[in-house]
């Protein structure tokens, strides 16, 4: 019988190697075409891009799952460990922030779109069960339901982005900068006490049940995105986000299919414009996104855990196949993901990030509910 086993294995482990093997020299090749075509700073967001995507899909490092196993077990290790990460970005990122104010901080205006965006993201994330992030990675390992849930969050950021300036218009307050209004060491030692707050908290909360996540994989997964953060931030001059490059992907697939985007008060804009008429490898986020869906597969691989079989009623598939076109959409109109807003936001002293941070979850209460409603697992 132990024969039979260890045949077995060897064969699947040796598949496993190949694959590897290949994704690997594709990643290279990738970064040499990369580097040659466009230049060595697109390059290396390449690489920071693969990163994350090995990062999350190697430790399940989920946002969405994160906060919904506080809401429905109290185990706070998923929340801790995103504390984590932003910690290790805001140590390197605020003060490369105070003595280069040329980098951009990942700052969003105080508006109506951005509480009402962020509450839907966070309903809508539970249900498609992954932010922005999350879609990426699962999709990249070839998770069926994200699989799905990518092209429509593709085609809500873009029409998200297009109505942005008409939300805008309802009321909205320039964006707030603790780096800009505090300085560094204040930014520091402001957030980082709040962090540590709520971590307490978090843990006076906590369950009894066993974490969902055991090991030391989480915490090298939150120190290693927050280390690639901060790389983010110095090698593109801006910090680490997912959403843009998804909306930019519907922009130029609307293009092509011949829709006229330059009257659009978004993507009608020069920067825009610019940006749809360029390769898509010249945009700094949908390079790194693009990285992060090869990492993820190439970890996934390395597990055996590449293209998971799923299998889910009829509604629940067309519940999370709208629940990607509200991702997309809220996205947008809340200046980011759980990438982007919460977490880029707070380690770059952003005060959106945390009013994101916050409709957010209250938005996930009612996300986790109707995920329950519709017979989804936690």
């Amino acid at each position: 019988m132990a024969g039979a086993l260890t045949s077995t294995a060897a064969p699947a482990a040796s598949r496993r190697g190949v694959a590897c093997t290949a994704l690997g020299t594709g990643a290279v090749l990738a970064f040499a075409a990369i580097t040659w075509l466009v230049g060595w700073r697109q390059g290396l967001l390449w690489l920071i891009g693969l990163g994350y995507g090995v990062l999350l899909s190697a430790a399940a490092f989920g946002f969405t799952t994160g906060w919904r196993v506080w809401i429905t077990r109290r185990d706070p290790k998923g929340l801790w460990a995103q504390f984590v990460g932003i910690a290790v970005a805001m140590l390197l990122s605020v003060p490369l922030l105070a003595a280069h104010p040329e980098l951009d901080a990942a700052d969003g205006p105080l508006s109506l779109s951005l509480v009402v965006g962020a509450f839907v993201f966070g309903a809508a994330m539970q249900v498609a069960d992954g932010c922005g992030s999350g879609t990426l990675y699962k999709a990249g390992l070839g998770h069926p339901v994200s699989l799905a849930v990518l092209p429509a969050f593709v085609f809500g950021s873009f029409v998200g982005a297009a109505q942005l300036p008409a939300w805008l218009s309802l009321g909205a307050w320039p964006p707030l900068n603790l780096v800009q209004a505090l300085g560094a060491g204040w930014t520091l030692a402001a957030q980082l006490t709040a962090l540590a707050v709520l971590a307490a908290l978090l843990w006076r909360w906590r369950g009894t049940a066993p974490s969902r996540w055991s090991g030391a994989a989480v915490w090298v997964a939150a120190v290693g995105l927050g280390l690639l953060a901060a790389a983010n931030l110095a090698v593109a001059g801006q910090p680490w986000g997912i959403v843009y490059g998804l909306g930019l992907w519907g922009a130029k697939i609307a293009q092509a299919l011949g829709v006229d985007l330059q009257h659009n008060a978004f993507w009608g804009q020069p920067v825009q414009q610019a940006q749809l008429h360029a390769s898509v490898l010249a945009d700094n986020t949908s390079v790194t996104d693009l990285g992060l869906l090869l990492g993820a597969l190439i970890a996934a691989s390395a597990k055996g855990k590449a293209c998971p079989t799923v299998r889910l009623p009829r509604r629940q598939w067309l519940a999370a196949i709208v629940a990607g076109l509200l991702l997309g959409y809220s996205s947008r109109l809340a200046f980011g993901c759980n990438v982007g807003a919460y977490f880029s936001g707070i380690a770059t002293g952003s005060v959106h990030g945390w009013v994101w941070f916050g409709c957010a979850f209250a938005g996930s209460l009612l996300g986790v509910r109707l995920r329950h409603r519709l017979g989804m697992a936690d």
